[in-house]
């Protein structure tokens, strides 16, 4: 059976997987980025963290029960022995540990092993320890679709909630700064809702309007914002056609920033599922970008993940990190 690709892509000429390879490749052009990989205590992170460390991307540091890695390592054949191995006694205190390394310098990246996210996310979070900064922490799902020409954001589907426009103002700005520093250009941004026209029935429309007047008014800035959209409009020209919206988003957005984390999450599941499309996943917003893995990933998604968040450690090397809190 033939899926449906949209109009004006090639298969062909987009095939699957492209645009990760694209991005592993830049990742390995760059110095490999220093990054505690926290928990690795099962085949999945290993093999995650060992990978990437061969491709040149990333230089890991592992975090966790000393004992319970290297029996992970043996029982897997992952070869560990060129790692430098931190011992902490537990999943929480790993965490702890990790955030620590990074306030010492010591680490440039985090990334998720096999601890759930809300340990991990805790110990970035604490008022007293972690790693805020002054921008609302946020997660982007950087998505390969074999039927779209463009590298596609969705943002946010899994750390905020029910954000509210303070907190989509930051969600909107760590995407857009995600996307200009890993070398993919200014973004053109949609702003999506159920539908493409303000209305005081859908709050998510008036927030939508806020956000591209905020863009106006330079409260967000790097990338062309549009909104509210529906999804058809902002990624088929031909539905933005024939709804009779022009702009230089509509039809062709790179970011999609969505009302809700149900709402993004359920979007990013049906693309990966009904798409065949790859789903890379980095928390934006505290002192460093955080990797996110799920035991689901392909080795190229994780791939992807690990160069992702290298290409923004390299590009941050060079400028300012974010107002710390």
């Amino acid at each position: 059976m033939q899926t449906k690709t949209e109009p004006g892509i090639d298969p062909v000429a987009h095939p699957r997987h492209a645009k990760y390879e694209r991005l592993i490749a830049a990742a390995r052009a760059v110095p490999a980025a220093k990054t505690l990989v926290v928990h690795p205590c099962d085949e999945t992170s290993l093999r995650g963290a060992t990978e990437a460390a061969e491709a040149g991307i990333i230089q890991p540091i592992l975090v966790g029960p000393k004992a319970k890695v290297t029996a992970a390592a043996s029982e897997h054949g992952v070869d560990i022995s060129r790692f430098e191995l931190i011992d902490a006694p537990h999943s929480e205190a790993a965490a702890a540990k990790a955030v620590q390394l990074v306030h010492e310098a010591k680490g440039e990246l985090l990334m998720k092993g096999s601890l759930h996210t809300d340990e991990l996310m805790r110990a970035v979070t604490s008022s007293a320890t972690g790693l805020r900064t002054a921008r609302r922490i946020s997660h982007v799902f950087v998505m390969d679709v074999p039927t779209y020409a463009e590298t596609l954001f969705i943002t946010d589907a899994a750390i905020n909630i029910a954000p509210d426009l303070d907190a989509k103002h930051d969600i909107v700005q760590n995407a857009i700064d995600l996307f200009t520093q890993i070398g993919l250009g200014k973004p053109r941004v949609a702003i999506l809702s159920a539908v493409e026209t303000v209305t005081t029935k859908i709050p998510s429309t008036i927030e939508a309007a806020a956000l591209c007047k905020m863009a106006d008014r330079g409260q967000i800035t790097g990338g062309v914002l549009d909104g509210p959209l529906a999804f058809d409009n902002a990624i088929d020209p031909e539905a933005a056609r024939i709804k009779g919206i022009v702009s230089p988003v509509a039809g062709r957005a790179q970011i999609l920033v969505v009302p809700d984390l149900e709402a993004g999450n359920m979007l990013a599941k049906n693309l990966t599922f009904l798409a065949q499309a790859d789903a890379a996943g980095i928390v934006l917003g505290a002192r460093v970008p955080i990797i996110l893995t799920s035991r689901a990933d392909s080795v190229r998604t994780r791939m992807a993940s690990c160069a992702v968040a290298a290409l923004y450690a390299h590009a941050r090397r060079r400028g300012a990190p974010l107002p710390v809190a």
